[in-house]
C-alpha cells in the first residue's frame, strides 16, 4: 500500500521529499503496489478533481487504484477510530485524519504501508508493518 504524502511528494516534485519517496516506490515495485480507495480520493485536487490524469499518474507509477473496500475494511477501521476516540477524550492520543484510520485499515489486509507518517498509522493500527523512505 502506497500512502497519500508519497504520491503527492512525486506528483508535486517536491524538492525535500520526491527523491526519497520514489526510491521507496521503487523498492518495492516488483511486490505489487496499489493505493487505498481513500488514497485516490485524497489525490483529487491535485490533479483538478480530473480522475484520468490520476489514473495515468498511478499507471505510469505502477500502482494498482481499483482494489475494492470490503466489510473487513469497515471493521477494522471502526475498531481502530473508536479506540483513538476514546484515546483522544482521556488526552492520551493527538487529533488524527479519519482519512489515516480507513488507509491504515486497509493496509492490514496487504504487506503493509509506504508512508513517511508512520507515526499517524502506528498509534492507529498496532502491529501494521510500515515503511518509510
Amino acid at each position: 500500500m502506497v500512502d497519500t504524502c508519497l504520491l503527492l511528494d512525486i506528483g508535486l516534485d517536491d524538492a525535500r521529499f520526491a527523491a526519497a519517496s520514489e526510491r521507496l516506490l521503487e523498492s518495492r515495485r516488483r511486490d505489487g503496489l496499489l493505493v487505498c480507495p481513500v488514497t485516490f480520493v485524497e489525490l483529487a485536487p491535485a490533479f483538478g478533481g480530473q480522475a484520468k490524469p490520476l489514473e495515468e499518474f498511478l499507471f505510469h507509477l505502477g500502482i494498482d487504484y481499483r482494489e475494492d473496500w470490503t466489510w473487513a475494511d469497515t471493521r477494522q477501521s471502526h475498531a481502530a477510530w473508536s479506540h483513538h476516540v476514546r484515546k483522544r477524550r482521556a488526552k492520551q492520543a493527538a487529533k488524527r485524519p479519519v482519512a489515516a484510520v480507513l488507509i491504515g485499515a486497509f493496509a492490514s489486509r496487504f504487506e503493509g504501508l509506504l508512508t513517511r507518517n508512520a507515526a499517524d498509522f502506528s498509534s492507529l493500527h498496532h502491529g501494521l508493518r510500515i515503511l518509510e523512505p
